[in-house]
């Protein structure tokens, strides 16, 4: 049996997949998995969840009608194309990972099935390649264009600690997260994003654009990266509106990161909740991946004296916003704002307290 938890980043949003920095961490809900090798040449997968079954013969491996499922085949079908013979198995799993919150439920899946076969066929992959096989899946199989970070967390996730993630060198930093009496709490708009998909990729693509007009002004861009912000500005004028706010978006939200890291480094959790407040303005008007739940929410949340700082996480068009939140104040923020999203939208808001963990690991 084995724990593979979901994820929060605190900073650093959309910048992953540009070669970028994140900070995320581990938390404490979950995806549980019970495997187990099977002498039938068969992978007999079970969703507790969904309550739906899939059998899949060894050497038979195509994508699933049920889409679950390809979550967990393109990892068995990622391993194979690394040489490794993978024989039957049966696995059952289930969590309390909020589906469509932003918390990364699918690289839970991913890369706790890739920890759970390396270890009951003893493999023996190292855990970088564990997260690289795990996001090739999502990548390939499933066919969603994510970055590293989801499943480099759910592997290298520290108790108490967050970390500084270079998306390109795959280099990081633990940095301390154990501030008395702040805790970080996310607000679930129960809004699914199922637009989060097309238009990840839609704004992957337009990232790349960018980056290829200004590679023609310096060799050296690989990537949005490498680009900063006084050099983006002095195109401004000459490349496309929309791509500009996309890449203008990314290279701000690096420097923001960075800065922030200092603020952590320096215990100044003011500077940090700001920094969070001016991730998700980037996120709603250039990078345009927000929505009316989530503005209402950032913006309700931020009239409360005990908030740190609030904006929107993950893919966006729905989920959750992550806040920081003083503990004394807590209860009362809680009901305040589920009081005000009930009274705009008719329903109630997911209110889920976090907790860091680390990362996969057999229970």
């Amino acid at each position: 049996m084995v724990r593979s938890p979901g994820r929060v980043n605190l900073i650093g949003e959309h910048t992953d997949y540009n070669e970028g920095f994140v900070l995320p961490t581990a938390i404490d809900k979950a995806i549980i998995f019970a495997v187990s090798p099977n002498k039938d040449r068969l992978y007999r997968i079970y969703s507790v969840d969904m309550d739906e079954y899939r059998e899949v013969k060894q050497g038979f491996l195509k994508k699933n009608s049920a889409q679950w499922a390809n979550y967990l085949l393109g990892v068995v079908d990622q391993i194979k194309k690394m040489g490794f013979e993978v024989p039957g198995f049966d696995c059952v799993f289930g969590g309390d990972i909020p589906i469509g919150a932003g918390l990364s439920s699918s690289a839970a899946i991913e890369a706790g099935l890739a920890f759970c076969i390396n270890e009951i066929f003893q493999l023996n992959i190292d855990k970088l390649d564990l997260v690289k096989l795990s996001q090739k899946a999502e990548n390939e199989f499933v066919g969603v264009q994510c970055g590293i970070m989801d499943q480099f967390t759910n592997i290298f996730g520290s108790p108490n600690k967050v970390m500084k993630l270079d998306c390109r060198s795959l280099e990081y930093e633990y940095l301390p997260f154990d501030f008395k009496g702040i805790h970080i709490v996310l607000y679930d708009t129960r809004v699914s994003h199922s637009l989060a998909s097309s238009e990840y990729n839609i704004r992957r693509a337009q990232c790349e654009k960018g980056v290829a007009y200004l590679k023609n002004h310096n060799p050296r861009i690989q990537s949005l990266r490498d680009v900063a912000s006084g050099f983006l500005e002095s195109f401004k004028d000459q490349i496309d509106p929309v791509i500009y706010k996309r890449c203008h978006y990314v290279v701000k939200e690096n420097e923001r990161l960075l800065a922030a890291c200092d603020d952590l480094k320096n215990k100044d959790l003011e500077s940090f909740g700001k920094k969070m407040v001016q991730t998700h303005e980037g996120l709603k008007s250039e990078y345009e991946v927000s929505c009316t739940e989530l503005d209402f929410l950032v913006e309700h949340t931020l009239e409360e004296n005990a908030v740190l700082g609030s904006r929107m996480m993950g893919g966006g068009f729905g989920g959750c916003t992550i806040n920081l939140i003083k503990e004394d104040d807590m209860d009362k923020v809680n009901q305040n704002i589920k009081t005000a999203y009930l009274n705009e939208f008719g329903k109630e808001p997911g209110i889920y307290k976090i907790k860091i963990k680390k990362g996969t690991h057999i229970i």
